[in-house]
């Protein structure tokens, strides 16, 4: 299984569905035949084929020392795009669903003296694999999970295992009662590393306090795009996207979506999120003056690769490795 390709999806077996918190389950999805999984590290996650047409991406929450069963938990959302609903309501114990390979745009840089983890309600599921990690490892690190209520937080049980390294802060749905972000964060200290993930509002809340914070100390993974006001596109024009294995010259107009453009024109493509936050469908490029829109790629990956999902060229021409 571990030379199983990214692209290629693996049928697991929903072994376990457990109510962990107000509106969230866990899911725990094995092997039908009690193989190992290919292994994942710590702030990975999957992509889960929810129904035909439906892809969804969940953070492996367990231990990424398991090799027999990824765990993933999902908050039910009504007012989300209907992944989550889907999940609670198809999903049931015994069913088979297809998922990818593991992908982490969020794992945990080495060399960190501490590791300061924060997590805003569902945000604890890439941190609490990364409280596992640290824990085995021996490592200095502190894991601060705030919620609306007790009844909200997902797996405590597991997480009192972790000991004096977790701290709970619950506000009653008031900010302004939880845990005092900016007063925690305001002094970095020396070698220490920051984590952090949950909704919007908890997520401009981290950043802004974590502005002045030396540079790749601070790390973090979105959900959903955030709602700051949005980058400015530098391309508003056309440009031609080229498939470097055939030729194929393919005209992308001003204001197209790339990805669209290039499943129109018969390239297989996979997308999901369409939001530059997943991953499903970055691609490599040859040549081109690219336009970043994404979440997730570092200046270094930006150099070879982009999201076409939110990305595009600067105009003139842009040469795909497809």
């Amino acid at each position: 299984m571990s030379t199983t390709p990214e692209s290629a999806p693996i049928e697991l077996l929903v072994r376990q569905i457990r109510a962990e918190a107000a509106g969230i389950n866990a899911y725990e999805l094995v092997e039908p035949d009690g193989r190992p999984l290919p292994p994942f590290t710590a702030g990975a996650h999957i992509d889960v084929h929810v129904a035909p047409g439906l892809v969804r991406q969940y953070s492996l929450c367990n231990d990424p020392a398991e090799r027999h069963r990824y765990v993933i938990a999902v908050l039910r959302d009504e007012g989300g795009r209907g992944g989550s609903r889907a999940v609670h309501e198809r999903l049931r114990v015994r069913d088979r669903v297809a998922v990818s390979a593991p992908r982490n745009h969020f794992a945990l840089a080495g060399g960190a003296r501490k590791v300061v983890l924060l997590a805003g309600g569902i945000g604890v599921t890439p941190l609490k694999a990364m409280a596992h990690r640290l824990q085995a490892d021996g490592a200095d690190f502190e894991l601060h999970y705030c919620a609306k209520a007790p009844d909200c937080a997902a797996f405590c049980e597991e997480l009192s295992e972790l000991g004096g390294h977790v701290h709970y802060h619950f506000d009653g749905g008031n900010p302004a009662n939880g845990l005092d972000i900016a007063g925690m964060l305001a002094q970095p200290a020396a070698g220490t590393h920051l984590y952090y993930c949950g909704p919007g509002g908890f997520m401009k809340a981290c950043g802004d306090a974590s502005a002045h914070w030396p540079a790749g100390t601070v790390h973090c993974e979105h959900f959903k795009a955030p709602t700051v006001p949005a980058r400015a596109a530098v391309a508003t024009g056309g440009y031609i996207a080229q498939i470097a294995g055939t030729g194929q010259e393919i005209m992308v107009g001003a204001g197209q979506n790339l990805a669209e453009a290039l499943q129109s024109a018969g390239i297989a493509l996979e997308t999901s999120c369409q939001s530059g936050l997943c991953g499903t469908c970055k691609v490599r490029y040859v040549s081109g003056e690219v336009d970043h829109q994404d979440y997730i790629l570092d200046e270094a990956q930006r150099q070879s690769f982009l999201t076409p999902c939110v990305s595009r060229a600067c105009g003139g021409r842009l040469v795909l490795d497809l």
